[in-house]
């Protein structure tokens, strides 16, 4: 049972990751074939529809700013502290998954500092 937390971990982020990439695909799929559809009815495609197949379909990111860094960096904190909370729950049951947990906290954790930091230094520069 214990050795199933590490494995959810893994196939909660790749199911987050690849879920919603598949979504685009399917939707871009259907938007394809009924533009073929159109097109071998014989109808026109106005430049608007052309503009838009051919832009970037992705939202333009914002650019990095301290203060983007700050938050992101408190809310990797938080992962980071509620993932040793769960350990130290987890461990009162199962005393060998306490360590585990505090160790996979410390990957959000030391990213969130990192960030912080940026965010820190990016803010005397301005």
């Amino acid at each position: 049972m214990h050795s199933l937390v590490p494995i959810a971990a893994f196939v909660m982020v790749a199911v987050i990751v690849v879920v919603p990439r598949y979504l685009q695909s399917l939707e871009r799929r259907k938007m394809a074939e009924a533009l073929r559809a159109a097109i071998e009815k014989g109808q026109t495609l106005p430049p608007e529809m052309v503009n838009l197949l051919t832009a970037e379909t992705r939202p333009q990111r914002p650019a990095p700013s301290p203060r983007r860094d700050l938050r992101r960096g408190v809310i990797l904190l938080g992962v980071a502290l509620g993932l040793v909370a769960m350990g130290l729950v987890i461990g009162q049951g199962e005393p060998d998954a306490t360590y585990p947990m505090i160790g996979l906290a410390a990957i959000p954790g030391f990213i969130g500092l990192a960030l912080i930091a940026i965010s820190r230094i990016d803010r005397d520069r301005t």
